[in-house]
């Protein structure tokens, strides 16, 4: 009988002697619990995740309701996002046709005067309208020069590609493209191509994609006569973000970015390329300024016209 109760009190010792060990469950204090919940307002996953872990080091007594709150947290923010989403998705299935367009419009112009008077414009306009699957791009541009009372350079261009993008990295596109450059020999020159794209980069600051597909060419030369021609098209649009936001007064930043595009037609008489590179410094979140250089070359020019004919520009950028 003795025996028996020796048996029975030591595992009973060993269960308190346990129990003292284990450190007691403990509610946090209310001045670590206000600051939790200054973080959690912020709605900034970095900053509750810094105070949570700086709680956890203080009070580890506290872990099981910390992590609690972690949790739900990271389940709430998981939710809002999902909403925020869906609502995003059904605002743009709903848009009419002449919403969710974005776009820049550019100037520039130039005057010198002494033993050459010139005086010149630019100015472009891009439209962008991006769905879940379709984006739709509408371009023109005008270049225009007098030098000593006369026109040196009068250059347009007008395109329109819209894009469908049916994998997280493949897509296809169409193009109809005008243009028109007297001093390049031609009064227009009309393109309509379709085909396959690929984006090959796309991160938060490089995306590259590059295009391919048969296209169909009418150039109208300046002497009258005209061109039909089937060709083949490449092309390449390229984004890399050079640096971050340089902040020069307390109201003006800048970003400097490398941009790039380049559209090739090669048919069985000319193969013509246009190339354009820029540098983009960003001066508050809806006016930039633009540097960029341009390559247009054709293989197989008319007579009386070079081959290449380049570009810089310095233009002023308004973003909507």
């Amino acid at each position: 009988m003795g025996m028996t109760r020796v048996r029975l009190i030591a595992p009973a010792i060993a269960l308190a002697t346990s129990a003292a060990a284990s450190p007691a469950l403990a509610e946090l204090p209310e001045p670590v619990r206000a600051m939790i919940d200054a973080a959690i307002e912020t709605g900034d996953p970095g900053k509750v995740a810094a105070v949570i872990e700086i709680a956890r080091s203080t009070n580890p007594e506290s872990a099981h309701e910390l992590d609690t709150l972690q949790e739900a947290f990271n389940e709430d923010r998981a939710e809002a996002e999902r909403i925020a989403a869906a609502e995003e998705e059904r605002r743009i299935r709903e848009a009419g046709l002449l919403a969710n367009w974005s776009g820049q419009g550019q100037i520039g112009a130039f005057q010198s005067s002494g033993n050459t008077e010139s005086i010149g414009l630019t100015a472009a306009l891009s439209l962008t309208r991006k769905g879940l699957d379709w984006t739709h791009k509408m371009k023109v541009a005008a270049d225009y020069q007098r030098t000593d009372g006369e026109t040196s350079r009068k250059q347009w261009l007008a395109s329109y590609e819209p894009r469908y993008q049916f994998s997280e990295r493949a897509f296809t596109y169409g193009l109809a493209q005008y243009e028109s450059n007297r001093f390049q020999g031609y009064t227009g020159r009309y393109a309509l191509s379709g085909g396959l794209g690929w984006k090959l980069v796309e991160q938060s600051d490089v995306n590259l994609s590059i295009k391919l597909g048969p296209a169909y060419r009418r150039t109208e030369f300046v002497d009258g006569t005209t061109d039909n021609n089937l060709a083949a098209l490449f092309g390449l649009d390229f984004d890399w973000q050079l640096a971050d936001k340089v902040k020069l007064t307390n109201d003006t930043s800048a970003t400097a970015e490398g941009g790039g595009q380049a559209l090739v037609f090669v048919d069985s008489e000319n193969i013509s390329l246009s190339a354009l590179t820029g540098l983009e410094a960003k001066l508050n979140s809806s006016l930039s300024t633009r540097l960029t250089y341009s390559v247009e070359y054709n293989s197989d020019p008319p007579a009386g016209s070079v081959k290449t004919d380049t570009l810089a520009r310095f233009t002023l950028v308004y973003g909507f």
